[in-house]
């Protein structure tokens, strides 16, 4: 790549509402996963799992912090935030599939690639033509037409050069109201705390932690607080072992994991809407399900918005949506081909045109049941 894909403040904006969409496109095939868990089993994968969701909220309230101090306003209620399932991500220069999977060893394969650290092999390859045809991966640039990242890791790359050279030309870039951060005290998470973004450094520290968080790119297997990024965690579910300090990344020597692939309910991958029969309560209950998802999404963006006091029962709620779940991995399809219902993620248009709250407007979210 010979020249930046961020010019001015309106990229960055781009970049970092992309940066939003595609942190929480993780959350659905992680949620689908852990739900499709029967209750009392697979502790282990069932506990790696919950932790990487929670930290994808961090994640999530990382770059809105840092888009609201650019002057941007984070909004998870907007048409197309939510992709449909199967999404793409890259592998390098090629791309796999991100579908709503039971818990299973090609989920666990597909959070690995999620996470899975990718350095470009040369700054020309950072940036690749997305072959004509071929559906864009969830990390495309936004301002270069028909080009996507290497990795994830090359998309955050860009990110943070990108604020580098845009703040040297535009001394005020860091202008957004500091009332919108969302600090500590509003969400906590073991593996790392909230960073409140003022500055060129402190945006720049906020996306590398994600980035380490996730891949573990710069900082090997744990990063700066010395937490085991998400890939080698996910990695240990592979292994069967967990990782212990000063393990090599591919030979674990802690204690074994107990795992069952068959105690878990068998979801039909990437289900739609399209595939319950009509008028069925199984199709009412997906729909509710969306609704509910809808809500949350609404929630979260109130909380970036100005009210960061509700990010708390935002991170409750997604555990809340439990028995949503419940109603339909529990309940076989009516095909009588033995697979069972699952969520499918797709947002009611009211809920994704609701508008972000302005702050101060004082209203109360609903609460997803």
């Amino acid at each position: 790549m010979t020249s930046s894909t961020i010019e001015n403040r309106d990229d960055l904006v781009s970049y970092l509402e992309t940066a939003l969409a595609l942190e929480h496109a993780t959350i659905p095939p992680y949620l689908t996963a852990y739900y499709s868990i029967r209750s009392t089993t697979n502790s282990d994968a069932a506990h790696i799992i919950r932790v990487a969701s929670v930290e994808e909220m961090l994640h999530l309230t990382l770059v809105a912090n840092v888009l609201n101090a650019i002057g941007g306003k984070p909004d998870l209620t907007r048409p197309g935030f939510v992709p449909s399932y199967p999404a793409y991500l890259p592998d390098g220069a090629d791309d796999f599939t991100v579908d709503l999977r039971p818990f299973s060893p090609e989920a666990v394969e597909t959070f690995c690639k999620i996470e899975r650290p990718g350095s470009a092999p040369s700054t020309d390859e950072r940036l690749l033509r997305t072959p004509e045809g071929r559906t864009a991966p969830l990390c495309s640039s936004p301002t270069a037409e028909g080009m996507r990242f290497y990795s994830i890791g090359e998309f955050y790359d860009e990110i943070i050069e990108g604020l580098e050279e845009v703040a040297a030309d535009e001394p005020k870039l860091f202008s957004g109201d500091p009332a919108l951060q969302v600090g500590r005290e509003f969400f906590y998470s073991g593996g790392g705390d909230v960073i409140i973004v003022t500055d060129l450094e402190s945006a720049q520290r906020a996306l590398r932690f994600i980035a380490a968080q996730g891949e573990g790119l710069d900082s090997g297997m744990y990063n700066e607080e010395g937490e085991l990024a998400h890939y080698y965690r996910f990695r240990q579910l592979q292994l069967g072992r967990y990782f212990e300090v000063g393990d090599r990344p591919d030979a674990p020597s802690g204690p074994a994991l107990s795992i069952s692939w068959d105690e878990v309910y068998p979801v039909k991958v990437s289900i739609r809407l399209a595939d319950f029969p009509a008028g069925s309560e199984l199709a009412r209950v997906a729909r509710d399900f969306n609704a509910d998802y809808g809500a949350f999404l609404a929630l979260l963006t109130k909380a970036f918005n100005g009210q960061p006091h509700l990010l708390q029962e935002a991170v409750c709620d997604m555990f809340r949506l439990r028995d949503g779940f419940n109603r339909l991995v529990c309940n076989p399809l009516p095909d009588g081909g033995g697979l069972h219902a699952g969520p499918t993620f797709e947002i009611p248009a009211a809920a994704a045109s609701d508008p972000p709250i302005s702050p101060g407007a004082g209203e109360t979210a609903r609460a997803v049941a």
